[in-house]
């Protein structure tokens, strides 16, 4: 995209049909299928979107420019969004706009402690509660005039996302199922993407990884049951 076309698309007036119209959303998210639902939930409100895959990704993004809103994840790769929303928060000028995500249930604590505006909980499929969320932190000129419609619509973001996840996670579990940092990033990630596809099953084997974790208890037997699923539903979708 060219810097004119760029330019042009920021200083639109948001409209009724599409209330983000003119903002830019930098999502800090490791995971593709949830970027994926992101961006169209973003998409659908009129925001541009633009992605980092980790802390080293994000900081580079805001080298560079100056989003209208930061939607932060709070388990990262190479370390934890919480430090990333603490310094968003205390930076002069401030973003305008900032933003906790996790599929965790302390999520929300964590990120308004560290000075986040707002949180999402994974799944955020409802368009109507993402534009709703975003918009009472916007100033009143950002604003879009008039009544707006509250749309009932939901988005479902696209399976291979859910592929690409599932494989990326196969690998950890591959080169690092016995170190105990690489097991928490395992759980936080994999209970986001269980989560967003709805995969009870999935989610309950994370959680007792967790709990597992968090009592001192063994885990091997967790990290085991949670491998097979993964491939068990690679293998699915590759007969699919």
């Amino acid at each position: 995209m060219s810097d004119d076309l760029e330019s042009l698309m920021l200083n639109q007036t948001p409209t009724a049909d599409r209330p983000l119209l003119g903002l830019t959303v930098l999502m800090v998210e490791d995971s593709r299928f949830a970027s994926e639902a992101m961006r169209l939930l973003c998409l659908r409100s009129g925001a541009r979107i633009r992605r980092a895959d980790n802390l080293k990704s994000a900081h580079r993004h805001l080298a560079v420019y100056r989003p209208s809103v930061v939607i932060v994840d709070l388990g990262l790769p190479d370390g934890s969004g919480v430090e990333l929303i603490r310094d968003l928060s205390g930076a002069v000028p401030r973003v305008g706009v900032i933003f906790g995500i996790s599929g965790n249930d302390d999520g929300a604590e964590m990120a308004m402690n560290a000075g986040a505006d707002g949180y999402f909980a994974k799944p955020i499929e409802s368009l109507a509660k993402f534009q709703q969320a975003i918009l009472q932190h916007l100033p009143a000129e950002a604003q879009p005039k008039g009544l707006r419609t509250v749309t009932q619509d939901t988005i479902s973001p696209d399976p291979l996302a859910l592929h690409d996840d599932l494989m990326h996670i196969a690998d950890v579990l591959t080169t690092s199922a016995t170190d105990k940092e690489a097991i928490d990033y395992i759980a936080q990630f994999l209970n986001g993407v269980a989560r967003i596809a709805h995969d009870e099953h999935l989610e309950s084997a994370v959680a007792q990884l967790s709990r597992h974790r968090a009592t001192g208890q063994p885990f091997g037997s967790d990290i085991a049951q949670i491998a097979g699923m993964v491939q068990q539903r690679l293998e699915h979708r590759k007969v699919v």
